[in-house]
């Protein structure tokens, strides 16, 4: 397996593989992967009949093959490009399950004229190509490529160019301190900029903007977990649990965290039950319109009972983490299964 810089690397050197599989959390990295591998065989001109899209979600085997068996038109490579393919995942249905085994059969024998993309989105940031056998085997017969964290330069460089190709200047104190700010993760960058863009038309762009329009990341992982604790997925809860504690060992400043992300749910579902719009609950909070979108969403997921119910747990466990000597990771690990048993 390889990253995307030793696949940039090996591009440039002419080495392109008859397939590849791509895997990572940001689909927007993982597409400048497509495009430089296409690029660098599909002459531009022949695009069109030369580069075949497939909805990964909706495909069966009979389309691969054909996609992939035709000769090129006018040129001596084609490029066939399944995205998002769910046959991957290591767990899936018995159709899906069917398909993989024909592809990983047929990876030994695409014709030469033809390279295939493959590429599978990870669910969360605790998935990775090593723990998905499907993805070990498959890096036998064709070239698996993990689009992980860009390194720090490279990442800030990246950054700035999201801003300069939508014809926005952006100094570079502010573009490594935006940078620091959101995700390391395009799809989300490229929605951040936008909003960014469009909030600062006519004029500089400063940290104050962008400490108005981009949320903090420890407020992002915190609503991330109120989001699994919403959809009951209690593994993945406790899972993210932990890697809050490893970022920042401070428990009582996680559980304030949790708890006044819950406060802040239920006054707005109060608010919501009064009539009061996204507007009104925007400004009432000095919040940007898509944050408040998404805590309204947020709230509407918990009834006024269990937001109660999940505060009175909060506050016990507060409490007992100041008075207590108890172990208090497992003090937080259980507040979060006591939150479970809500109902």
């Amino acid at each position: 397996m390889i990253d995307f810089d030793a696949l940039e690397e090996e591009i440039k050197k002419g080495k392109i593989n008859n397939s590849y599989i791509f895997c990572g959390l940001d689909e927007e990295l993982i597409k400048e992967g497509v495009n430089l591998v296409v690029n660098s065989v599909v002459d531009k001109s022949m695009k069109d009949l030369n580069y075949i899209r497939l909805d990964g979600l909706n495909i069966n085997y009979d389309e691969i093959l054909n996609a992939c068996e035709t000769m090129p038109f006018m040129g001596e490579k084609k490029a066939v490009v399944i995205y998002r393919a769910e046959f991957l995942k290591e767990k899936t249905d018995s159709s899906n399950s069917k398909l993989y085994k024909e592809i990983e059969k047929y990876l030994k024998d695409i014709p030469p004229y033809t390279i295939l993309i493959m590429y599978y989105l990870f669910n969360d940031k605790r998935d990775t190509a090593k723990k998905n056998k499907k993805l070990v085997s498959l890096d036998k017969i064709s070239k698996v490529v993990h689009f992980d964290r860009l390194k720090k330069d490279r990442y800030y460089k990246k950054v700035e160019e999201v801003f300069k190709k939508r014809g926005k200047e952006i100094k570079k104190i502010e573009a490594r301190y935006f940078a620091e700010k959101v995700p390391n993760n395009f799809d989300i960058i490229n929605r951040e900029a936008d909003k960014i863009i469009a909030y600062t038309e006519g004029k500089e762009i400063t940290k104050k903007d962008i400490d108005k329009l981009v949320l903090k990341s420890s407020e992002d992982d915190i609503f991330d977990l109120i989001d699994l604790i919403s959809l009951r997925k209690a593994e993945r809860a406790i899972d993210l649990l932990d890697e809050l504690l490893f970022k920042s060992d401070q428990h009582m400043l996680i559980i304030t965290n949790i708890e006044n992300h819950f406060k802040r749910l239920y006054e707005i579902k109060v608010l919501k039950n009064k009539g009061h719009n996204i507007g009104s609950i925007a400004s009432k909070y000095k919040l940007p319109t898509f944050i408040c979108e998404k805590l309204v969403n947020q709230s509407n997921k918990f009834s006024f009972n269990q937001l109660k119910e999940i505060l009175d747990i909060c506050l016990k466990t507060e409490i007992s983490l100041k008075s207590s000597s108890n172990d208090k990771t497992m003090e937080l690990e259980l507040m979060l299964f006591n939150i479970f048993m809500v109902k």
